[in-house]
Parts: C-alpha cells; sequence; structure tokens
C-alpha cells in the first residue's frame, strides 16, 4: 500500500509541476498575439515551437526524463521508504536517492533552467513570448509522455529503464 502511494504521489507531483509551469509559461506565450509581430517574429515561433517540441519534448521528456521517472517510481513501488514516498516527486526527478551522476545532471538541469529563465524574464516583446510557446509546447508533451510511461510501467509492473539509484540501493533493499 505504501508502494502505491509513492507511485501515485510522485506520478501526480512530477506531471502537476509539468502542467504547472505550462499553464503559467502560457499566460506569457500568448502574449504573443497582444502585440504587433512580422512575418520573421513569426517565422521564429513557429522554428522555435519545432525545436523545442523536438529537443525538449522528443529528446529530453520522451526519451529521457519521463521513462527513467516511470523506472524510478515503479522501483519506490516495490521497494516503499517512507521519506521516498513523501518526497516522491522530487525521488521520482532523481534529485534525492540517486546516483551521483544523475544527482549532478538533475540538479545542473535546474541551474540551467534558473539561468535560461533571468535571461528570459528580460527579453523584450515579442521574444519573451516567442521563447515561452517553444517551453509550453515542451512541458506539455514532457508531461503527456510521462503520463504515458508511468501508463505503461503501471500495466507492466516493471521497467527495463535503469533507475539511477545510488550505490546502496542495490547492497541494501
Amino acid at each position: 500500500m505504501l508502494g502505491r502511494i509513492g507511485f501515485i504521489w510522485g506520478s501526480v507531483g512530477v506531471i502537476g509541476l509539468l502542467l504547472a509551469s505550462a499553464a503559467r509559461l502560457s499566460i506569457i506565450a500568448l502574449e504573443f498575439f497582444v502585440y504587433p509581430a512580422h512575418s520573421w517574429h513569426w517565422l521564429a515561433l513557429v522554428m522555435w515551437i519545432i525545436f523545442m517540441a523536438y529537443s525538449e519534448g522528443y529528446k529530453g521528456f520522451q526519451n529521457g526524463f519521463s521513462p527513467r521517472v516511470a523506472s524510478r517510481l515503479v522501483w519506490l513501488q516495490h521497494n516503499p521508504k517512507l521519506w521516498l514516498v513523501v518526497l516522491a516527486p522530487l525521488y521520482a526527478m532523481g534529485f534525492i536517492y540517486a546516483s551521483k551522476k544523475r544527482a549532478l545532471v538533475s540538479y545542473t538541469i535546474v541551474i540551467m533552467i534558473l539561468v535560461f529563465v533571468t535571461i528570459a524574464v528580460n527579453l523584450p516583446q515579442p521574444w519573451r513570448p516567442i521563447l515561452d510557446a517553444g517551453v509550453v509546447v515542451g512541458l506539455l508533451w514532457g508531461a503527456i509522455a510521462t503520463a504515458w510511461h508511468l501508463v505503461l510501467a503501471m500495466r507492466a509492473g516493471t521497467s527495463l529503464i535503469n533507475p539511477e539509484l545510488p550505490r546502496s540501493a542495490y547492497h541494501h533493499s
């Protein structure tokens, strides 16, 4: 039962974070339609959305983040630890109880996101909405891909993806 709670809480937490971020940024992205845009702005918007759908959505989320989240939550379901269940979204994203490499990558991505956000908030119109539109597409793709991988993992009850756990998990679980 505790493992199932961890799986559900981790799933809802991760997908909720992605959707909340997409909703918040979509408000800014929609400002694109308020300001007069030239043809090169429209071209930039379309090209950026395509780029972000591929790089963030497909490559980043669908092929990396989402299957790993599902794998980590399947492991948690079969190996519940109260503290990991309580922190299941952070665990699922690889911020805690992860291999050194996974934790380093996860924290590095957060730092990169913070740098990009700092740059983005200072962009003039219509470049900020263009940037955010691409990020929204990537985040929505990520939420859908994560939900899909979670459903697949739930059905199978297992995952072939390495959950990238710390060494101690393999010696003491």
